[in-house]
């Protein structure tokens, strides 16, 4: 097996489209964690993204007639770039499924590159299914489904990734950093690297809530994810593809998952080094290859990321700023107690040891107590949250570290000061709903009167599923009806009502 895709990627014709990126040392990134770290560049290519070259791979060893008939794909933004790029070049009339929460940016893109566009789903998910069964019924007419990962010839165009690297960088490696979504990236960098130097060790990266590979070589089969994250919206996928997997299986040494704060962080890093912004899926591998050196205390390799897109919709910086600082052990967040009264503010200061507050939410409520919500600067020291929260214990301060709670760091930092007047039996919900037209609408269609909203928080961050912060007046015998029909609109939840944030902040405290 590995014979056979080495010599696929040997004669893929990818450069009929793509460029050979270059491989850029990351001087600030290797002075600060003491390694000598280098970024491929493909975010550099023409479509921002590597995906072009296994598409353009595929359909360029498509027969003559094949390419009469035409192609189609499914896609939410990158591979239907790279296919209708490749359909332009080719001559090949390209049809491409794409989710209704494509931001305009990606699918206008693929428009302006002649491909026909059919808005189908919420979800990438949904939208390969409908281009798979549209496949099916145009097999009379021949039309080729492109997968966007689980293909031999989409395999060794990606596999011209680790190609470059071996012959850009010919001194030690220690460690190549690959994003991982369907598995076509890693599956085709994997078994060219491991065939050509296979002391180099090959490390996929996964959001830690899309971890589809990691949880398929953890059961040793492949496995289908309940729900995937979708904030590095360029890998949610639900479960690895089989041919992908059975390479991955082979030649991939570890598997390391981050958090979206992580990822983030990556994003900062990327632009410091580099004056570009990566998309999330972008900076994953650059989010690994740290969290690989922080746990591991790894000084002196020589690491390498694929900086694998720069597919990134401007608003969405907005959120990608904040949680940076977080994600960078920068800044710790807390809710904190004091007394309502004068000097209190001061005090709780002074016990910061020369830290900068970077956020202070406070709105008076009650008589005897204050409740805060402060963002505390960790430049200059140790990221040390424990250390901290225990000296203002110690003054008899109430402290719990918000840190790591996604709820706090989306919703309620925004809303302090909100208390329920009275007892409102709330019950509180996270929901994400896909940003389209009349979601919401037919959202509040669907309850039809039958609960009463007593909250309701949204921000948009420029991803293709906004999250919702909402409560609902409900008795216990109506939360099964109310959650049912969440179910039923297919819409992803969380119950949140238990959750710190909201009883210090929001909730009724009588």
């Amino acid at each position: 097996m590995p014979l056979r895709y080495i010599e696929k990627i040997l004669r893929a014709s990818v450069y009929d489209v793509a460029i050979e990126t270059p491989l850029d040392f990351a001087k600030t990134l290797s002075a600060r964690t003491q390694n000598q770290i280098f970024l491929k560049r493909e975010d550099l290519q023409s479509v921002f993204s590597f995906k072009l070259r296994g598409a353009y791979n595929k359909m360029a060893l498509l027969s003559e007639n094949e390419k009469k008939c035409g192609v189609i794909a499914a896609s939410a933004g990158n591979h239907a770039q790279g296919v209708a790029l490749s359909a332009q070049r080719l001559g090949i009339n390209a049809l491409i499924v794409m989710p209704t929460t494509t931001p305009e940016i990606k699918s206008q893109s693929v428009k302006n590159m002649g491909a026909e566009i059919v808005l189908f789903g919420d979800s990438y998910s949904e939208s390969y299914a409908h281009a798979y069964e549209l496949a099916k019924k145009s097999k009379k007419s021949g039309r080729v489904f492109v997968h966007p990962y689980d293909d031999e010839d989409v395999i060794a165009g990606q596999g011209t990734v680790a190609m470059e690297i071996l012959r850009q960088y010919t001194q030690k490696i220690d460690a190549i950093f690959v994003p991982v979504g369907g598995g076509g990236l890693i599956a085709g960098m994997a078994v060219y690297a491991k065939f050509v130097r296979p002391e180099i060790k090959i490390i996929g990266v996964e959001p830690d809530d899309s971890d589809c590979l990691n949880q398929a070589l953890k059961a040793g089969e492949r496995v289908v994810l309940e729900q995937v994250g979708l904030f590095a919206d360029g890998v949610a996928v639900k479960q690895i593809g089989e041919k992908t997997f059975a390479l991955a299986q082979k030649y991939v040494d570890e598997v390391i998952t981050v958090s979206t704060d992580e990822i983030c962080a990556a994003i900062k890093d990327i632009f410091d080094d580099t004056r570009s912004i990566a998309e999330p899926a972008g900076a994953l591998a650059t989010a690994g290859l740290k969290k690989y050196i922080e746990q591991k205390n790894v000084i002196g390799q020589t690491l390498i990321a694929v900086d694998s897109g720069a597919n990134v919709n401007f608003d969405r910086l907005r959120y990608v700023a904040e949680r940076a600082q977080v994600g960078e052990h920068r800044e710790i967040l807390l809710a904190v107690t004091i007394p309502e009264v004068a000097g209190s503010f001061l005090e709780f200061c002074k016990l910061l040891n020369g830290r900068n507050i970077t956020e202070f939410n406070y709105r008076y409520f009650d008589r005897t107590n204050a409740q805060v919500f402060v963002g505390i600067s960790t430049s200059g020291h140790s990221y040390d949250p424990e250390t901290l929260v225990l000296s203002l214990r110690a003054k008899k301060f109430t402290v719990v570290d918000m840190t790591q709670n996604d709820l706090a760091k989306e919703h309620i930092r925004y809303m302090v000061g909100g208390h329920a007047p009275c007892e409102l039996n709330e019950v509180i919900y996270s929901v994400e709903f896909p940003e389209r037209p009349s979601a919401l609408l037919n959202f509040l269609t669907q309850l039809n009167g039958r609960w009463n909203i007593s909250l309701f928080h949204y921000r948009n961050h420029g991803a293709a599923f906004g999250k919702v912060l909402m409560g609902l007046q409900l008795e216990s015998t109506q939360k099964l009806a109310f959650e049912t029909c969440l179910t039923s609109l297919d819409f992803c939840f969380q119950e949140e009502t238990d959750n710190p944030a909201y009883r210090l902040f929001l909730g009724n405290q009588q």
